[in-house]
């Protein structure tokens, strides 16, 4: 086992570092989290300018893939190599190997270089996530760690915002490759602050490393994800790509299982599927974010050619909901988690998702405006920043020291795994509600921000019913959320996983 960031102290008990030491590695982790969630959005917005000098339009949705796919994929590897090697060598590998490939993107003199180097980039914030909220939770008691963990929803929130303004002074005023070169300064000067304020664990033991079940996990994730990401749009449901991915799929995973069940050290121990905490945490995340994921990618496009905002004001519109995770994050961390109320908050948090989303269907099939739309984005928000860092923080308490940082990492992993389905179930809605008017997708949106009355009502209901099938989705997870342990934090973290 991985040994905590100090001599050894009962399994519950937060190591004694000091609060500057605590401070120090918490702006260092926070600067790295923000490194991850800028990137995403920068790049989105110089994508256009990016095509236009590299060439390679048929690949462009790759540039995002790749990076998607490989952080998604190594998510569960960092957790259960942080739990073998310690936090600090997996933090310096993940951003590393984040900072090489920024700088070979910024590089890139073709569309394949720039595919390929991206996954790189996530090979490496594939780690960030994950270990963060690991160190965090080395670091704090249950009721400190609320407000830490809270205020990663913050930065996923401010950088969301300020990744599209970055993305377009830096294109405009330098170019696009230095929207991969601002990574630089900013992961050395966390590199350093991790470097000097993390402690060194003492002496751990030696493991025998499953390199099997890592390969086998990870072709089994990324054949997964490569279905869910690729099939009905760059290739059909019946094409021969989807076919073999689909079978590599049921094998790899088949293979996984067996394997899981006989190796001495397993990459992921089969007992974490017996802490009922973590098995209902882990659907419960996966189907709230792919709700959130697949409804409001959406927000734009129903801005942009439905209600007829340009693309500037459509990204502002979509600020309520940031502004509600951050009053719900910082709410949370400050006043409801002394109340020791974990589960009762998750569960008003999905409340209001759900009700949330049954406005906006609502809303968006009978046409009505901002003034209806606008405080349910807000709601929307604000539900989510309830839920993600209360979910985090029960599920590492529910979990014996030797497997928080694998269940830490495999929580994130499955709250992505619903993003990217939730996306790719709501474009296969879409497109199927388009077609059924005998619509093509891309030939009606296009550049054009302004649509025909009647071109603009079938939008206006294909994404209303997105937005209706998210609410069927989260409250899904609402009622699931009954099943969850009301894990109390004042008690000691548990040291044997109860059943489920």
């Amino acid at each position: 086992m991985t040994q905590p960031l100090s001599p050894p102290l009962p399994d519950g008990v937060p190591p004694q570092a000091t609060p500057s030491e605590i401070r120090a590695v918490y702006l260092a982790l926070m600067a790295v989290l923000g490194l991850g969630a800028l990137d995403q959005s920068i790049v989105a917005t110089a994508l256009p300018r990016i095509v236009g000098d590299l060439g390679g339009m048929a690949h462009l949705s790759w540039v995002v893939t790749a990076y998607v796919l490989a952080s998604t994929a190594t998510m569960p590897l960092y957790g259960k190599l942080a739990d073998q090697y310690g936090r600090r060598p997996m933090v310096f590998t993940a951003l590393i190997t984040f900072l090489v490939g920024s700088v070979l993107c910024g590089l890139a003199q073709d569309m394949t270089q720039l595919i390929v180097f991206r996954a790189i980039q996530g090979l490496g914030s594939g780690g960030f996530m994950p270990l963060a909220q690991i160190i965090i939770a080395d670091l704090v008691t249950p009721a400190e760690r609320a407000r830490r963990q809270g205020s990663i929803a913050i930065v996923f929130a401010v950088t969301s915002v300020l990744g599209p303004v970055l993305g377009g002074v830096m294109t405009d005023l330098l170019s696009w490759h230095w929207i991969f070169y601002i990574n630089l300064p900013v992961g050395a000067v966390a590199l350093y602050a991790i470097a000097t304020t993390l402690r060194k664990p003492v002496a751990t033991q030696s493991h025998r490393i499953d390199y099997l079940g890592s390969v086998l996990m990870t072709g089994t994730i990324v054949s997964l994800l490569l279905v869910l990401a690729l099939g009905g749009t760059e290739w059909p449901w019946d094409a021969p790509q989807i076919k073999v991915c689909a079978a590599l799929t049921a094998l790899l995973g088949a293979w996984l299982v067996f394997h899981l069940r006989r190796a001495a050290e397993p990459v992921l121990p089969p007992d974490l599927f017996d802490n009922r905490v973590f098995n209902v945490a882990s659907i419960v995340m996966a189907l709230t974010f792919m709700g959130l994921m697949g409804a409001s990618v959406f927000f734009p496009i129903f801005f942009q050619l439905v209600m007829g905002s340009s693309p500037a004001s459509s990204g502002m519109l979509t600020v309520p909901m940031m502004v509600g995770m951050i009053i719900a994050s910082t709410l949370n961390g400050r006043v409801l988690a002394p109340l020791n109320r974990y589960k009762a908050v998750q569960v008003y948090g999905v409340a209001a998702a759900v009700v949330a989303f049954g406005v906006l269907a609502w809303a968006m099939e009978t046409g009505r405006g901002f003034w209806y739309i606008e405080p349910a984005i807000f709601l929307l928000g604000a539900g989510l920043g309830l839920v993600m860092p209360n979910m985090t923080i029960v599920v590492q308490h529910a979990l014996p020291l030797a497997r928080r940082g694998v269940g830490t990492a495999m929580l994130t992993f499955f709250r992505s795994l619903g993003g990217l389905l939730g996306v790719t179930g709501s474009g296969a809605i879409l497109a199927h509600r388009l077609h059924a008017a005998g619509i093509d997708a891309a030939a009606s949106a296009g550049s054009h921000t302004v649509l025909a009355p009647a071109l603009r009502e079938v939008y206006r209901h294909a994404i209303a019913s997105v937005f209706g099938a998210g609410t069927a989705i989260v409250l899904v997870a609402l009622l699931l959320m009954w099943f969850l342990p009301d894990v109390q934090m004042n008690t000691p973290s548990s040291t044997t996983p109860p059943k489920a």
